[in-house]
């Protein structure tokens, strides 16, 4: 099997793999979710894109974000074998709010969440916090550097999340597969001493 840093022609679970995760991978609307799971995944990711049309308009806030033409309105699928004997399957959140009870839905059975944070709108990224929070869905938080977004140092970021010291806090380009893969292999060590922690 190759590097995963490489993309593998994989479409089948290797006959090595004992152990199976499933994990968020949540933000606001515009954030590269979508971008990030079509990196990352080891398969042809699922994707439940639809065209932007103008019943979005007074309903989807589309400030910020370009000539976005497309949006999630179901999940992205994907999967990434991290290690010979685990599997990771990825299940990206659409991103607007009247998508939250199909949040719920895709949190069941799921270890966590990695949060796409854009720091050009963070104050979006409370809401999709507080839903994880309400739910208790354990989640790391990943900066999504855009080109054109002004640089920060993590802890300034931090502290405008309001994060606890003990949330992971990384970035990454969503469209580099090279850089999503340390925030994904931090929230999964995140979630595993996490539980190794509970009584």
């Amino acid at each position: 099997m190759g590097s995963v840093l490489s993309r593998p022609e994989v479409n089948y679970v290797p006959e090595t793999v004992t152990r199976s995760v499933k994990l968020l991978v949540a933000g606001n609307f515009g954030v590269g979710k979508t971008t990030f799971v079509s990196s990352i995944s080891e398969i042809t990711p699922l994707r439940t894109e639809e065209t932007i049309t103008e019943a979005s308009i007074g309903i989807d806030d589309m400030a910020g974000l370009g000539d976005k033409t497309q949006t999630t309105v179901a999940m992205d699928f994907g999967r990434i074998t991290l290690n010979p004997q685990l599997a990771l399957y990825l299940f990206g959140t659409p991103g607007q709010q009247r998508f939250v009870p199909l949040w719920e839905e895709l949190a069941r059975g799921a270890l966590g969440a990695l949060v796409l944070v854009d720091t050009r709108r963070i104050e979006r990224s409370d809401e999709v916090l507080s839903v994880l929070e309400e739910r208790g869905v354990p989640y790391s938080v990943a900066v999504n550097v855009f080109d054109d977004a002004k640089r920060y140092p993590l802890e300034e970021v931090r502290d405008a999340l309001d994060l606890t010291p003990e949330t992971p806090l990384t970035a990454l380009d969503a469209r580099n597969r090279t850089t999503c893969l340390p925030s994904l292999i931090t929230l999964v060590e995140f979630l595993f001493h996490r539980q190794e922690s509970l009584p």
